[in-house]
């Protein structure tokens, strides 16, 4: 069962509220929505006194003591927030309509969020696995062992294979891959199939200087280096700003990186 079907189940009075509408600088965009029963909330429209105003007018609404089902508010000093423009809402209780209008939305997100694949579960792919979970993106783990996979977040989309290096052609133009096997040789033959490709936003590895020397002497022998491939490989994954190999600081710091790669690909494709 998703997040919103448990939400749903437990709290079935509940209002849905959209944004229709922004003007100037505002903490969400056209699309966002969040769903507000008497108890509990899921999912936000951008927080601050502006989000507080419009919990407290969907309860007025479940509670029959009045509630608007539109709203038009000014982020400025009337309100105590200093965004600057304008966020029109709209307010609707939660029907099966509404609620398969709400899935049919999400599903539609999933499906064109960025892809992520992650070729490993070791210590430090569980950590990446979790550190991108909440994030908005579609992260889908390759083992080998299938010990390994037991660890992974709920809902973790896995693959279970003897040939890992076989998937990389899956990995959707603009997504994101991350190598992190227990095998340097594993290692090497899914970069490079990685590196024959120049449409994914992100081809990383974990390692170490030693490990990036070994592969760029590698790579010059497989002719890479003529064809840019050891400027296109981030090894080792997470950068040299925090010098602290816990596996949940090494995912947090490649998370912020696959973030900021997927972030660049997609403005580079729209300027094209």
């Amino acid at each position: 069962m998703t997040a919103i079907r448990r939400f749903l189940a437990a709290h079935p009075d509940s209002i849905l509220i959209d944004i229709t509408g922004t003007q100037g600088s505002t903490p969400r965009e056209v699309g966002a929505f969040m769903l507000v029963s008497q108890t509990a909330l899921w999912g936000t429209i951008g927080g601050g006194q502006f989000e507080f105003m419009a919990i407290g007018n969907a309860r007025d609404m479940l509670a029959g003591t009045g509630g608007m089902a539109e709203m038009d508010i000014p982020l400025g000093p009337d309100i105590g927030q200093c965004c600057g423009g304008r966020t029109q809402l709209r307010f609707r209780r939660v029907t099966q309509a509404v609620a398969e209008e709400i899935e049919a939305r999400l599903a539609g997100e999933t499906e064109r969020l960025p892809e992520v694949y992650l070729f490993g579960a070791g210590h430090v792919g569980r950590a990446l696995a979790a550190a991108l979970a909440p994030l908005p993106l579609s992260i889908t783990v390759v083992e080998t062992r299938q010990e390994e996979i037991t660890s992974l977040p709920p809902e973790t989309k896995t693959r279970l294979v003897p040939m890992p290096e076989a998937l990389v052609k899956d990995v959707a133009a603009g997504g994101a891959l991350v190598i992190l096997t227990h095998d340097h040789a594993l290692d090497f033959l899914i970069a490079r199939e990685a590196l024959e490709r120049t449409d994914l936003a992100y081809i990383g590895m974990i390692g170490s200087a030693t490990k990036r020397a070994t592969f760029v002497s590698w790579l010059s022998r497989e002719g890479g280096g003529e064809r840019g491939w050891t400027e296109r490989l981030t090894l080792p994954i997470g950068g040299s700003a925090v010098r602290d190999k816990r596996p949940e600081v090494i995912a947090a710091m490649t998370a912020a990186e696959i973030l900021t790669a997927l972030a660049v690909y997609r403005m580079r494709s729209s300027s094209q």
